[in-house]
């Protein structure tokens, strides 16, 4: 009952000039608004305010425990120690612009750019210009130039990219010259693209979108059939052998079309296409996210026992006032606050979910983001309050931080969120990974 009176409240706005029943706290007050709208909330709230703190301690829990490793440090008696994260292992992500790689930015916003996501993130994804229409738009005449660079600032940078994507099916994205191609030459040019991808960044992604948005068009199984989807995903494994390959669609979190994605997937896995993840984007909301949609279609798409990536998160979404209608105006002080708290949420069942890998964030800043809206940061890079909310989870919330001592034994013990630790034992810095799959590490360290 309340799961469905807290996706009420999250479709009402209790307003600037109303008054709630009871005292709600303003960050949970914020997790009750949907932007533009002007309601009461009466009866409701109280049993559902409840239901929040609830489901916050239940994720919370469920993060302490899908999240966190023993981390058992071995050294002299009375050594000081102290913990300090570097770096995430699940993906907290960001989409690469063009525009930064390419050059057409300015070389302050490049810095700028760069600098932020380095601090923020610790995965990437090129926006469009690993996308077959966009890197070769005119046939022969392939840019492989940008991406290049994208690869070589990662890699620099330690920071995993996923390809995205090989192939995009929906029609409106297959090239007109590749669509009048006779068969023959159509299956020869997709196998080319295929083993060129595989050959050229072998080891360099560390995942692929293989055929974009299969579930909702897709020219490539029109015309030949779902074995061709197969062939596509073995001729880029003719160029990698390890190439991790993953579907990715939308309108899935929202629950509309879940079902249809189950029955996709099963489908592919069927033909005995070689997946290797489930890509779930994340733009089709609106002003507002229901969060038990999220979780139910969490819920349902781990029964793959596939990792699961979050590829294309923004709030607000598709379906907002922002996006269909006045793309420039300008978002209210108090939306931009219930969007930090969406974000927080939105996050938060996320990284408690055991089978969510990581999210991609699909732009967090106005000068390189389709729904300006939902960026991080403004067009001058003033942070907004998603940024703050976003610092808050990812930078400290969800970070180690302990110092202590080692006991008469030479043990110091402690928790630890799986990722790379600077470990400091009387001054002395080593650098730590704790992985998921160990769930707890002993270090040595004298």
């Amino acid at each position: 009952m309340c799961r469905t009176h807290q996706q009420l409240l999250l479709t009402v706005w209790t307003g600037a000039d109303s008054h709630p029943a009871v005292d709600v706290p303003k960050a949970k007050r914020a997790r009750l608004t949907a932007m533009g709208t002007g309601k009461f909330v009466f009866s409701l709230l109280p049993f559902c305010v409840a239901a929040l703190y609830a489901d916050d301690a239940a994720r919370d829990a469920a993060i302490a425990s899908n999240r966190m490793g023993a981390l058992y440090i071995r050294t002299v008696p009375g050594a000081r120690v102290s913990v300090e994260q570097v770096r995430h292992e699940f993906w907290f992500g960001a989409t690469l612009p063009g525009g930064i790689f390419s050059g057409r930015s300015s070389p302050e916003d490049i810095v700028k750019w760069k600098e932020i996501f380095t601090g923020h993130f610790n995965a990437g994804v090129p926006e469009a210009d690993f996308k077959w229409d966009v890197m070769e738009r005119q046939q022969g005449q392939v840019n492989f130039a940008v991406v290049d660079n994208m690869l070589a600032w990662a890699a620099r940078e330690g920071i995993p990219l996923r390809g995205h994507c090989i192939f995009w099916g929906v029609p409106n994205h297959v090239q007109t010259w590749l669509k009048e191609m006779s068969d023959e030459d159509f299956q020869t040019t997709v196998a080319r693209r295929a083993r060129t991808i595989g050959a050229r960044y072998r080891g360099q992604f560390a995942e692929y979108d293989l055929n974009n948005e299969m579930m909702h068009a897709n020219y490539y199984e029109q015309r030949f059939g779902i074995d061709f989807i197969r062939r596509m995903a073995l001729w880029v494994k003719d160029g990698d052998p390890d190439a991790k390959l993953f579907v990715n669609d939308y309108d899935v979190t929202t629950g509309n079309r879940l079902d249809d994605y189950v029955k996709h997937i099963r489908r592919l896995l069927d033909a005995g296409v070689p997946l290797s993840g489930i890509g779930v984007q994340g733009h089709l909301h609106g002003d507002s996210f229901d969060p038990a949609a999220l979780e139910k279609a969490l819920d349902e798409l781990s029964q793959f026992r596939l990792p699961i990536r979050i590829t294309e998160y923004n709030f607000p979404g598709q379906r907002s006032k922002y996006y269909t209608g006045d793309r420039r105006a300008v978002m209210p002080p108090e939306e931009e606050q219930a969007k930090a708290e969406a974000l927080t949420q939105y996050y938060t069942i996320c990284f408690a979910h055991p089978s969510v890998t990581g999210i991609m964030m699909w732009g967090f800043w106005e000068g390189a983001n389709w729904i300006p809206q939902s960026s991080l940061y403004k067009r001058d890079w003033t942070p907004l309050a998603a940024a703050k909310a976003y610092e808050d989870l990812v930078l400290n919330k969800w970070w180690t931080r302990w110092a202590g001592t080692a006991d008469a034994a030479g043990r110091a013990e402690l928790r630890a969120f799986y990722g790379t630790h600077k470990v400091t034992v009387n001054g002395k810095e080593t650098m730590v990974t704790l992985t998921k799959a160990e769930g707890s590490k002993i270090v040595t360290l004298n």
